[in-house]
């Protein structure tokens, strides 16, 4: 079995494979100055804890996004499963043709995010859009180029800066406002964070279209924490939690 971890800016995204089928997914919450001695028991517990035994599990990659976390992670590998873990980075095999001026700085979620969706749509023009701690625009050509996109603040992060930067706002709740009209401070605020995200990401993935790929309409795939919020916006074909697992799978097939 194949065990992968999406290590984001919040959270570790994990995820159990035997072949091409996906067991078993959790979630942890990020801390930044974790040891490789909590990361390892934590990932031995939560896999004892669904019946898994960690001598099934034969091999480890991950993708990350930040660097201060990759050290303590490769070492939770090698001393608790005793495996020499595969990192997602610039430099291994991908399957993608990078267009990027600087290959080495598109991030290793986006590039996973791109392995993942086009292995599940292969020969068609691709823009994904990932819901996580920044939300990340992507474009990929049904010949695998993968052209770029646009980084915008996630809603979380959002939110977080109107409560940090104002002397009376507060934190709130995020979810989909039944009006944009706000009748409080509160649902203000969530009208804000939700009808204004939808609108700025719909104006986004409208101008990657045109410039990427003209008249030709590429599927839209939605992926992250918060995508599912969006379901019924009409903003993506479909929703795929899981790109970034299978993406950090097929990359370590590729470099195996």
């Amino acid at each position: 079995m194949k065990l992968c971890l999406d290590i984001g800016n919040s959270q570790i995204f994990g995820g159990l494979f035997d072949g091409e089928d996906l067991k078993l997914r959790f979630r942890r919450r990020l801390q930044r100055g974790a040891s490789s001695d909590e990361l390892g028991l934590f990932f031995r517990q939560v896999l004892r804890e669904n019946g898994v035994e960690t001598s099934g599990v034969r091999s480890i990659g991950y993708c990350s996004v930040v660097p201060d976390v990759n050290h303590s992670l490769a070492n939770a590998c090698r001393n608790y499963f005793r495996i020499e873990p595969f990192s997602l980075q610039a430099g291994v095999k991908t399957g993608l043709k990078i267009q990027y001026k600087n290959p080495a700085e598109v991030g290793a979620d986006r590039i996973a995010d791109a392995i993942g969706a086009v292995a599940r749509y292969p020969g068609k023009n691709l823009i994904l859009i990932d819901f996580g701690t920044a939300t990340t625009l992507e474009a990929v050509t049904a010949e695998r180029q993968y052209l770029g996109g646009a980084i915008v603040p996630g809603l979380r992060i959002s939110m977080n800066g109107l409560e940090q930067n104002t002397a009376r706002l507060p934190k709130v709740e995020i979810l989909k406002p039944e009006r944009a009209c706000g009748r409080s401070t509160v649902e203000s605020i969530q009208s804000g964070l939700y009808w204004g995200h939808l609108g700025m990401i719909r104006e986004i993935r409208d101008r990657l279209g045109r410039e990427c790929f003209g008249r030709v309409k590429p599927v839209v795939v939605g992926t992250g924490g918060f995508a599912g919020l969006f379901n019924g916006e009409g903003l993506f074909d479909a929703v795929h939690q899981d790109l970034a697992l299978e993406g950090i799978r097929i990359a370590q097939e590729l470099n195996a």
